[in-house]
């Protein structure tokens, strides 16, 4: 009987150790949180209602494009620029995407031969997207973020 109360004392004084808690910080939950963080994608990109159908993510952002390249298209045809010169040109527009869906032109890297036969080019591609339904922000972790992307447009006018 007596080594069982040994016993018992014994594993109540060596037994505590184990059952400390060791408190973690939550600055530490949040620096472990952001390292494994991606912040160069999102869960959802930006999206017009037309592309909800779409399954997959790859699937919405080539809706997505499609449909503002499509804009943009329709829009300079329906101006009906005049050139003294061929023009066979890849532009890049740099597009911005706020948190509440608003899209912006933030840069654009037109030749200079295409800004000289068409001066006014960037007020069009501005008005080109004025005219577009409305869109959806890109998602990250349940939250509305702003995105940005690049967006390649062939222009052929003749």
């Amino acid at each position: 009987m007596k080594h069982l109360y040994v016993f018992i004392l014994v594993f109540m004084l060596t037994s505590c150790e184990y059952f400390n808690v060791k408190k973690t910080s939550s600055e530490a939950i949040l620096n472990e949180e952001l390292q494994t963080f991606n912040w160069n994608d999102v869960d959802a990109y930006p999206t017009f209602s037309s592309c909800d159908s779409m399954l997959t993510k790859q699937e919405k952002k080539q809706c997505f494009e499609s449909h503002l390249t499509t804009q943009i298209f329709s829009f300079l045809e329906s101006e009906g620029i005049v050139v003294t010169q061929d023009i066979n040109d890849t532009i890049v527009l740099s597009f911005e995407v706020s948190e509440t869906g608003v899209l912006s032109l933030s840069s654009s890297k037109i030749d200079t031969l295409t800004f000289q036969e068409i001066p006014n080019i960037k007020t069009l591609l501005n008005k080109s997207i004025d005219s577009l339904p409305k869109i959806f922000p890109a998602i990250k972790r349940g939250q509305q973020v702003k995105i940005a992307f690049e967006l390649p447009v062939i222009i052929n006018v003749k």
